[in-house]
């Protein structure tokens, strides 16, 4: 019955909220006809049109007045570098890496060396992803497909206060584009090597003039993938993917709004392609320190095999031996209301949100010819949340916002691992026909769970003008996650039971933000501030081999100390923004792979503590008229002050997915021709330092430094509705790793590459 009526309040209370326009045009645009007063408010009172409008506060704000290291990527940012689902934002912003080992789901992202790389849906982030305000904390639906984007701005540094408990790194915040009171639409169709499309389409404007308005718009992405599979001589590794969106905007009165948001998303495109290496050598002269394979013997005939002495000896990265061509499959449902009152100087801001995500992926994870690890990933997961905002409306010496929020997520996980099916020959006998092998791991294995979370959270945040150039700020929000988990063990569809768990525990604590913030002059704002970042712990849901690894994991915190400068030159049409940062890490969640009695065991647990320190620079606008530029460096430092596992002792490694350095930029220059079109050439390129995988810091599991680099030219029509031109990703078509899974007890490591050189042509309408 509590459940019930806790359910029954929140969905009333999104009935009785209303909710305003909080996201405002990335650029300077002006207000749309109908919409309440408030919105674009902000952008329209700037004069220069490079300010760029961001809600790092859960209000408008410029960018440069906001004492919070924040990057902003433009609708045209977005849409020159192709950026079509969250993988793409790798590097864009300092100190943000984002990689998979997988197809359509379970994106690994860290911000500043915060993150969690275990790929179980029931685990979260370090990094929150918010769209049009809804937190998007299913990992299944994390890789839906950005389109018909406003804007993304990536929060540096814990969120805890306004963004909730799963931001100690960070949070991305995508805005969509907005029903209008004008019709306009657009549309765009990529076309290049491998056969790869990526078409978007979008067209909205008034129902009933200044009181209804809809959008409408979708995507659709494939290609033939660019893996080579020997075995089958099939191309694999390809994308199919759509997705649409629908949106109404009502605003029965000047001060009233309502935006409902519907979206589906649907992947069909291959499971993720690995390339297999061989870790045990064959003799002496091929081991290295480790006793494994040295790195000078993995492609070289006879030299590795691993545990069914099978070596893929072709030392290209894209071509493969697999006798699976697996296929990952994702849909992915939302809905959602959003809606405003404005009372003078309150608003009321409320957001319901219900989504449903679906999986099935089949996948051959050994990547070789033979039957050693086969896996099936199956899960649902649905959640239902709501929060509600009180908040300050306007410029006025103190701006605050107290709230609420509330979620339910109910997930539902039946994988499974097909081990060594191959050798199953070997142990049959009249007695046992299947060839099933629990004493030598040769059998199916699931771990079928269903894992329940009722999260709640109450929070505020005040920013106190104490004269016009120091502001002090002061925020808190209070969590609790009551969480619990149905949990089997099993073998061969069940008919084995190997363990059972049930366990449920509430995980609550405090984070919070304080600061102060300083106007040296109009054009330069020094801050400080002081944030605490907190992650809920939680239970284990991958395979588990014993009792203990499903015993509950501790919350994560993170105590964060920054500095910056924002500051705006060249009569203010440029941005140049400095930020230093000292992190203090306790009790953080880490996932692992590690060889526990002869077998790879994953592995979810608390490091006793960590610390990252470094900084970044940004440059960004538009030093004369026909040129925009962006630029950026991070240097991270980190290391695990004290983390011992398995026999093992971590300590002062790196952080994983933590490169040292870390530069991206980019540059578009517009050449008007006299007879009104104009040509757009873009660039952008992004280099890391080493990257490592794991927390082991071994050189084997890890990536060498690597430059990225895109371009295109294309020609604008005079009258500006139509441009088509050709690009090119991955100029100098460098091999890249997304990450390496080490399955050190079947012989194997699991390399995942990136995307080759590709090239093509784009044709681009609006009106």
């Amino acid at each position: 019955m509590m459940k019930t009526k806790r359910w029954n309040g929140t969905a009333l209370g999104a009935f009785l909220a209303l909710l305003a326009p909080q996201y405002a045009q990335a650029e300077t645009p002006a207000p749309n006809a109908g919409e309440p007063a408030s919105s674009n408010a902000q952008a329209a009172s700037d004069d220069d049109g490079s300010t760029i409008i961001v809600t790092a506060n859960r209000r408008e704000e410029r960018l440069q007045d906001v004492p919070i290291a924040v990057s902003a990527l433009s609708a045209d940012q977005i849409r020159n570098m192709r950026v079509t689902n969250v993988l793409e934002l790798n590097n864009v912003a300092p100190g943000l890496r984002i990689t998979s080992a997988d197809a359509a789901a379970n994106p690994k992202i860290f911000i500043r060396g915060v993150g969690l790389s275990d790929f179980n849906p029931s685990s979260s982030s370090g990094v929150g992803i918010y769209a049009d305000g809804v937190y998007v904390g299913s990992p299944l639906a994390q890789l839906a497909g950005f389109y018909d984007i406003e804007r993304i701005e990536v929060l540096r540094g814990p969120q805890g206060t306004l963004f909730g408990r799963n931001t100690t790194g960070g949070a991305i915040n995508v805005i969509t584009k907005r029903p209008t009171q004008t019709f306009q639409g657009n549309a765009s169709v990529d076309y290049g090597q491998f056969n790869t499309v990526n078409a978007n389409a979008a067209i909205g404007g008034p129902i009933v003039q200044d009181k209804l308005a809809f959008r409408l718009s979708g995507q659709y992405v494939r290609d033939d993938g660019n893996f080579y599979n020997r075995t089958t001589g099939d191309h694999i590794g390809y994308q199919n993917r759509y997705a649409i969106r629908g949106q109404l905007l009502y605003t029965p009165a000047s001060n009233v709004e309502f935006l409902v948001q519907g979206s589906f998303f649907r992947n069909r495109g291959s499971a993720t392609t690995v390339k297999s290496r061989a870790l045990f050598p064959t003799s002496p002269a091929s081991a290295g320190p480790d006793g494994l394979c040295a790195p000078g013997s993995y492609s070289t005939p006879g030299a590795c095999t691993d545990l069914l002495g099978y070596q893929d000896t072709n030392a290209s990265p894209y071509s493969v031996e697999s006798n699976l061509q697996g296929k990952d499959k994702v849909d992915v449902a939302n809905v959602s209301v959003t809606a405003t009152i404005e009372l003078g100087a309150l608003d009321i801001i409320s957001i319901t949100a219900y989504q449903d995500a679906w999986r099935d992926d089949i996948e051959n994870t050994d990547g070789s010819p033979l039957q050693m690890l086969e896996a099936r990933y199956n899960t649902v997961q649905r959640e239902f949340s709501h929060e509600i905002r009180f908040q300050s409306h306007g410029k006025t010496r103190a701006r605050w916002v107290i709230g609420g929020y509330y979620m339910r997520d109910y997930l539902r996980d039946n994988s499974s691992y097909d081990v060594l099916r191959a050798l199953r020959p070997l142990f049959a006998t009249p007695q046992n026909p299947s060839g099933v092998d629990l004493a030598n791991s040769v059998a199916q294995f699931s771990w079928p769970y269903v894992q329940k979370t009722d999260s709640f959270a109450v929070f505020g945040q005040i920013d106190y003008d104490v004269t016009d150039r120091l502001t002090i700020t002061g925020g808190l929000r209070w969590s609790a996650d009551e969480k619990s988990i149905d949990y089997t063990s099993a073998a061969e569809q069940g008919s084995i039971v190997l363990l059972k768990a049930r366990n449920n525990k509430t995980f609550s604590d405090w984070s919070g933000r304080a600061g102060i913030s300083y106007e040296l002059s109009p054009s330069a704002r020094i801050y400080a501030t002081f944030n605490r970042g907190y992650k809920s712990g939680g239970f284990f849901g991958g395979q588990a081999t014993s009792l203990a690894q499903l015993e509950p994991y501790k919350n994560e915190r993170l105590n964060a100390y920054e500095t910056g400068l924002k500051t705006e030159i060249l009569g203010r049409r440029v941005r140049a923004n400095l930020s230093a940062f000292y992190y203090d890490y306790s009790d953080q969640q880490v996932y692992s792979l590690e060889v526990r009695n002869g077998i790879t065991t994953q592995v979810l647990t608390n490091a006793a503590s960590s610390r990252a320190y470094g900084g970044e620079f940004e440059l960004g606008g538009n030093p004369i008229r026909p040129l925009a530029i962006n630029f950026s460096v991070a240097y991270l430092n980190t290391r695990i002050l004290d983390f011992q596992s398995a026999g093992e002792d971590y300590s002062g490694n790196m952080l994983q997915h933590s490169p040292k350095w870390s530069v991206n930029g980019s540059i578009t220059y517009t050449a008007d021709l006299p007879n009104g079109s104009a040509i757009i050439v873009n660039a952008d390129a992004n280099w890391r330092s080493r990257v490592y995988f794991d927390n082991t810091q071994r050189l084997r599991i890890s990536d060498s430094p690597k430059a990225l680099a895109n371009a295109q030219v294309g020609w604008r029509l005079a009258g500006g509705h139509f441009e088509l031109g050709g690009f090119v990703k991955n100029i100098f078509n460098q091999t890249y790793l997304n990450g390496i899974s080490s399955i050190e007890s079947l012989g194997f490591d699991a390399l995942t590459y990136g995307q080759q050189r590709r090239a093509g042509g784009y044709l681009r309408a609006s009106f």
